[in-house]
């Protein structure tokens, strides 16, 4: 109770003893929203669909800010061809502010840089959580979009990026073991944090058909053993473009603008602006610190 008050206070929510319906009912006005891309398995592609979605959606107008999430294994700026002055570790130790970490990508989008071969970094403290994402929430008035990249799997950080978003994609490959993770994630945000809804993007495919199944399959394990709903937002063909871009170290959004893959990226970005956020938070804050009172003490 003590650690739920403190948290309370620190991100400015109400208390559950008080009933405030005008807090209750208002909606924070947020303008940016905060979409976490997330897989249970590796080397289903995850990071490069995050940095060729944020170029997409940059393409479109947007301005975009992604944060890489795998805290001790960093590659987005090895995908991307930058090599960041500063990262996410400086800001822990608070050597340096987001601010001062962000860097300029690829079109229209910003990176936040995270370090790798720091263990330290794979487990946050709560404290470290809390004042990262309070930081965090000042800089992304300036952002239309929030993408944030998670490590695969079901740590701790992996729970905590995707909690507090208020939109979460789950990027599945046709393997039946990253089928059997993507399941498990879900489970575990489902049953731990009473996350109900996700979008999945079916990565690696050779035709529509293929991707579509996937989530069939997906959505009739879910439908009967999980009280959540899953949204089929699409899919990215295999291309051997992208293995060209990843070696250029470029994205292929980039290099080959009208290859499989990016077609499938910019029809991607298309489809998350047309849709709504599913948990727009209340309060002044753009994330969803609520889903963390609920287990806060797992993090």
């Amino acid at each position: 109770m003590e650690k739920e008050k403190a948290l309370r206070k620190v991100i400015n929510l109400p208390s559950r003893n008080k009933k405030d319906k005008s807090v209750e009912n208002k909606y924070s006005g947020s303008y940016t929203r905060v979409i976490s891309i997330t897989s249970g398995k590796g080397g289903v592609g995850k990071t490069n669909i995050v940095a060729n979605l944020g170029y997409a959606l940059g393409q479109l107008g947007k301005k975009v800010l992604i944060l890489d999430a795998d805290l001790g294994l960093a590659n987005l700026d090895v995908i991307l061809g930058i090599t960041p002055k500063y990262n996410f570790a400086h800001v822990i130790e608070g050597e340096k502010s987001i601010r001062e970490i962000t860097v300029k990508g690829p079109g229209n989008i910003e990176i936040l840089p995270a370090s790798s071969g720091i263990q330290e970094l794979t487990n946050l403290s709560i404290e470290q959580g809390i004042r990262f994402l309070s930081e965090l929430d000042s800089l992304l008035n300036s952002f239309d979009i929030f993408l944030i990249d998670t490590a695969a799997g079901i740590s701790s950080n992996v729970m905590y990026f995707n909690a507090t978003a208020q939109e979460i994609i789950v990027v599945v490959s046709p393997e039946p073991t990253s089928i059997t993770d993507a399941y498990a994630l879900m489970k575990v945000l489902s049953l731990k944090y009473s996350i109900r809804d996700f979008k999945l993007v079916v990565n690696m495919v050779g035709n529509d058909d293929e991707a579509y199944e996937v989530f069939r399959q997906l959505s009739l394990v879910a439908d009967r053993f999980l009280d959540i709903s899953i949204e089929y937002l699409g899919f990215v063909l295999h291309d051997k473009n992208i293995s060209k871009s990843v070696r250029y170290q470029k994205l292929v959004s980039e290099l080959f603008p009208d290859c499989y893959a990016s077609k499938c990226f910019n029809s991607l970005a298309k489809k998350i602006l047309s849709l709504k956020a599913n948990n727009i938070p209340r309060g002044h804050t753009n994330f969803n610190w609520r889903h963390l009172l609920i287990k806060n003490s797992d993090w």
